[in-house]
C-alpha cells in the first residue's frame, strides 16, 4: 500500500494484511467524512464492510472448530466483496478519482483471493464434508 511518499511493504499473514487494510479503510473513511453530502453516507457502508473483513479474519484465526473457521472466513469474504462494491462505486461516482483508491482496491481483491484459497483448502481437509442439499 502507498502512504503517500514511498511504497510500503506489505505484510505476509493474512491477519496482518487485513489489519493493515482496516486501517487504511479508516482514513479514508476520516477523508470522505470531511467532504458534506453523499460522500459521508458512502463512508458509513465502506467503513462497516471495510474494517468488517480484518476482524472476522481475527475471529476465524481463534475457531474452536473448522466450521467456525470457515463461516469466519465466508463472512470475511463476504465483506470483501461489499468492500469492493463501495470503493467501485466511489470512484464510478467520481467522489475521489481512481488514484485515491487504486491500492484499497486490489488489495481488497487480493484480500478477496486468499479468503476464497483458505475457504477452499478448510473445505477440502474437511474430515466430514457437509452435504449440500
Amino acid at each position: 500500500m502507498d502512504n503517500g511518499n514511498a511504497t510500503v511493504r506489505k505484510p505476509w499473514g493474512i491477519a496482518d494484511r487485513s489489519f493493515a487494510f482496516s486501517v487504511a479503510i479508516v482514513k479514508l473513511c476520516q477523508r470522505l467524512d470531511s467532504i458534506p453530502g453523499v460522500p459521508r453516507r458512502l463512508s458509513g457502508q465502506l467503513f462497516d464492510a471495510g474494517t468488517s473483513v480484518g476482524s472476522n479474519v481475527r475471529e476465524g484465526q481463534a475457531a474452536q472448530t473448522r466450521h467456525d473457521f470457515i463461516t469466519k472466513y465466508s463472512i470475511a469474504l463476504k465483506e470483501s466483496n461489499e468492500t469492493d462494491y463501495w470503493l467501485s462505486l466511489i470512484v464510478a461516482a467520481n467522489v475521489l478519482p481512481l488514484r485515491e483508491v487504486k491500492d484499497l482496491l486490489d488489495e481488497v481483491r487480493e484480500l478477496s483471493k486468499i479468503l476464497g484459497r483458505c475457504i477452499v483448502t478448510a473445505r477440502r481437509n474437511d474430515p466430514k464434508p457437509k452435504r449440500v442439499r
